[in-house]
C-alpha cells in the first residue's frame, strides 16, 4: 500500500513511524510544509493516563522518551496570595521540539521517507496513493477542501489566549489568577524542560478589550503580560514564539473520512488545552487508526471501522472539554470564592470527577476541603460566622 500523510506534526509522524514498521513493505510518504527543526509552541503535557495508554501499545517509545520528560504528582491553583495543592494529578511534559526531532528519527529509522519545506496545495498532487492520512492540524487543507463531506463544524470560545514561554522553572503544572483595575487574568504554567516552562495567558474578551490588545504588537503585549505576572514570574521574562492573541477553535467533524482520505488530530477534531493535549489526542487518533486499518483488508471499511471505534471516546472527551471551558470562560466570577472553594470548583469542572472519585486520588487535598466545610457548617449551627462570631 502507497501512504501519503500530510502534516509532519506528532499525530503525523507518530502514523507514519508505526505503520511502517509494522508494515515495512508498504510505501509511507510524509509531506510537511515546515522545516524539520521548526516548532510553533513550547512544551506539551501527558497525563500519567495518556502515557499509560500508549505505553499498552507501544512501551518502546515511551521508554525512550520518558527519561527527557519532567514529570510532578499534582497541581498548584494560586488565587489572592494563596496556593492549594490538588494531589494525586500525575503529569509528564517534554518540549514540542524535542518531541518532533524524536519521532523525526523513529519514523526515518523505521523507513519513512520525510519531505519537509515541501507544501501541498491541492489534493491532486496526492494522486497515486492508496490512503492519504490528513494530520495537517486546525487548518487542514484536506478538511477544508472537502468540508461538506466531512460535516465540518467551526466555532470559537469567547475567551483570548496566547502561549508564551519562560526561564522561570516551575515545581508543578500550575495556574495563577490575578485581578487587575481593569479585568482578571490566568496563566497557565509548567515546565517541560530543566531550564524552561510554558506559560499561556488567557482573559475574557472584555479585559482584552480594556488593554487594547487588539492594537497591540507581539512585544508590548509580553510586555502588559509580564506586568500582570511579574510576581508569578519573579524577575523572569516571558518568550515569544509567534505568540498572538487567538481565540479557540472547535473543530469538529461528523464524518472522519471521505474516499481514500481519513482525518486525524486537530485536522478532526479540537478540545481546549484547559482539559487534554491535542499531542496525546493526535497520537491516540494514530494508534486507533493503525488498528482499524490492519483489522480489515478493505479500506473503506476499516476506516468506518477506525471512526467507530475512536468517535465514542473523543466525543467524551470534547464534550468534557466545552465544560471546562466554560468554566474558564467564566474564571473572573469563580474568582470571587476563597482559595479553597475555587479550587474545588476547578477541580470538578468538567464534570467527570465526583466527591467519591476526588477522595481516592486527591485525598490530601479532599481532606483539607471537607475540614474546611465542615468548620463553615459548625460556625453556621452555632449562630455565628466561619469564627464562631454573632453575625448582626
Amino acid at each position: 500500500m502507497r501512504i501519503a500523510v500530510i502534516g509532519g506534526g506528532p499525530g503525523g509522524l507518530y502514523f507514519a513511524y508505526l505503520w511502517k514498521k509494522r508494515h515495512p513493505e508498504d510505501q509511507v510518504d510524509l509531506f510537511e510544509q515546515n522545516p524539520a527543526d521548526a516548532t510553533w509552541g513550547f512544551g506539551v503535557v501527558f497525563s500519567d493516563q495518556a502515557l499509560e495508554f500508549l505505553r499498552a501499545d507501544d512501551p518502546e517509545t515511551v521508554d525512550a522518551i520518558a527519561p527527557h520528560m519532567e514529570s510532578w504528582e499534582n497541581i498548584t491553583l494560586n488565587l489572592h496570595g494563596d496556593s492549594v495543592a490538588i494531589d494525586g494529578v500525575g503529569f509528564s511534559s517534554i518540549g514540542r521540539l524535542e518531541l518532533l526531532r524524536f519521532l523525526q528519527q523513529r519514523a526515518l529509522d523505521a523507513g519513512v521517507t520525510s519531505r519537509f519545506d515541501t507544501q501541498i496545495h491541492t489534493i491532486d498532487q496526492l494522486g497515486g496513493y492508496d490512503l492519504i492520512v490528513a494530520a495537517d492540524g486546525l487548518n487542514s487543507l484536506v478538511r477544508r477542501t472537502y468540508e461538506g463531506d466531512f460535516g465540518t463544524s467551526l466555532s470559537y470560545s469567547s475567551n483570548k489566549f496566547v502561549w508564551y514561554g519562560t526561564s522561570k522553572r516551575f515545581d508543578t503544572l500550575s495556574q495563577t489568577f490575578v485581578k487587575t483595575d481593569r479585568g482578571a487574568f490566568n496563566a497557565h504554567h509548567y515546565r517541560y524542560s530543566p531550564t524552561m516552562s510554558t506559560f499561556l495567558v488567557e482573559c475574557d474578551h472584555a479585559t482584552w478589550q480594556a488593554y487594547g490588545f487588539a492594537y497591540k504588537d507581539v512585544e508590548q503585549s509580553k510586555g502588559v503580560c509580564e506586568e500582570v505576572f511579574a510576581d508569578t514570574l519573579g524577575g523572569h521574562c516571558l518568550v515569544s514564539n509567534k505568540s498572538v492573541w487567538r481565540n479557540f477553535p472547535w473543530i469538529w467533524n461528523e464524518h472522519w473520512s471521505f474516499k481514500n482520505m481519513v482525518l486525524i488530530g486537530d485536522a478532526l477534531h479540537s478540545a481546549h488545552f484547559s482539559i487534554g493535549s491535542g499531542t496525546r489526542l493526535a497520537i491516540e487518533d494514530a494508534i486507533a487508526l493503525v488498528k482499524a486499518l490492519e483489522s480489515d483488508a478493505h479500506l473503506t471499511t476499516a476506516l468506518h471501522r477506525y471512526q467507530a471505534a475512536r468517535k465514542p471516546v473523543v466525543q467524551k472527551l470534547v464534550n468534557a472539554a466545552r465544560t471546562s471551558a466554560f468554566w474558564y470562560e467564566h474564571f473572573a466570577q469563580h474568582m470571587q470564592l476563597d482559595p479553597i472553594d475555587f479550587a474545588y470548583s476547578y477541580i470538578t469542572r468538567s464534570g467527570r470527577i465526583d466527591d467519591a472519585r476526588l477522595r481516592h486520588m486527591s485525598p490530601a487535598f479532599m481532606a483539607r476541603y471537607e475540614a474546611a466545610k465542615n468548620h463553615v457548617d459548625d460556625g453556621a449551627a452555632n449562630g455565628g460566622t466561619a469564627d464562631g462570631e454573632a453575625t448582626a
